[in-house]
């Protein structure tokens, strides 16, 4: 197994990687010089130095500026990822300073914030009103790239195979099941449980092309040797709701966000009888054994709700 090498990092300063990143943001030696409020001469001596210290070439110096070497590209991606870390440990520890006892990034998917995640954080809030959670929602697919790359604490999504085979670890949180949306006067309407082939007829209202619900979709409308006719994406499930009481088309939805919708619009709820369409939303983390403290008071709180709540399907 290789040691680390101390004397490497010995060897390097903040500074010169954040004027590093500024050169190659830039692409000139002078435009960063002004940014960054120094000589041009002293911005040069810093990187020449940084070349000596990793032992080569990072910059091919021309007439129009200069652009990274490969080596410079590797080390241009670790200096962004190291100034990231220090910006966030930077406002973290503010926030400690502030009085606030934690901090945990969380990203979620659609269907986790609308159908779960308000009531659960609701509570475990009113629980721990010191610890502050930044949510965002994202794609699935996105929102496992950002807990592989260390941009959220944990991530609540829709899994599939994809997070094993990206070394992250799972936990179960609840089970959703996708349901038909449609016109209340549509024809497919009187029906009370249908295949989801039998919606292949008719214009869809979907969501973006890489969420979960849509990929579910494709794969089973290619399973049937079907293509859906999407008529219109659109961004949110109130949209869809909207999209679909003017006929633009029928839509898949979890069913539990439709009943929380209110009634948005002359609809009907259809249940589909395909397998696929009962889904798993899981915890994800790199390694929920190292998360701070407050990030695991968080999974616990969540794997408990989940514990004690029955989700209709």
């Amino acid at each position: 197994m290789n040691t680390p090498d101390r004397s490497f990092t010995r060897r390097l300063d903040l500074t010169s990687l954040q004027l590093f990143v500024a050169v190659c943001e830039r692409g000139s030696i002078g435009k960063a010089a002004e940014t960054e409020f120094m000589a041009p001469s002293a911005v040069s001596k810093r990187l020449s130095d940084l070349e000596s210290a990793v032992g080569t070439a990072l910059l091919t110096r021309h007439a129009r500026g200069v652009t990274p070497t490969p080596a410079g590209q590797s080390l241009l991606h670790h200096s962004r990822s190291v100034l990231f870390s220090l910006d966030k440990m930077q406002g973290e520890l503010s926030e400690y300073a502030d009085g606030v006892r934690g901090h945990v990034r969380v990203h979620a998917n659609i269907s986790a914030i609308v159908q779960f995640l308000p009531e659960d954080l609701g509570c475990f809030i009113r629980s721990h009103d010191a610890i502050k959670i930044d949510l965002e929602e994202h794609l699935s697919t996105e929102v496992l790239r950002a807990v592989q790359e260390g941009a959220a604490d944990l991530g609540i999504c829709h899994v599939g195979a994809t997070a094993q085979g990206d070394g992250l670890q799972t936990l179960p949180y609840r089970q959703d099941r996708l349901v038909l949306i449609a016109p209340a006067r549509h024809p497919l309407a009187r029906h009370a449980e249908l295949p989801f082939a039998a919606s292949l007829d008719w214009d869809h209202v979907g969501l973006h092309a890489n969420s979960s619900i849509y990929r579910a979709m494709h794969e089973a409308a290619l399973r049937e040797g079907r293509n859906i006719r999407l008529r219109i994406r659109v961004t949110g499930l109130d949209a869809m709701c909207r999209m679909i009481h003017n006929g633009l088309g029928v839509g898949l939805m979890p069913q539990r966000a439709f009943e929380l919708m209110h009634g948005v619009g002359e609809l009907a709820c259809i249940a589909l009888s395909d397998d696929w369409t009962t889904r798993r939303i899981e915890l994800v983390a790199r390694d929920f054994s190292s998360l701070p403290v407050s990030a695991r008071l968080l999974v616990s709180h969540l794997s408990e709700q989940a514990s004690a709540t029955t989700t209709p399907l």
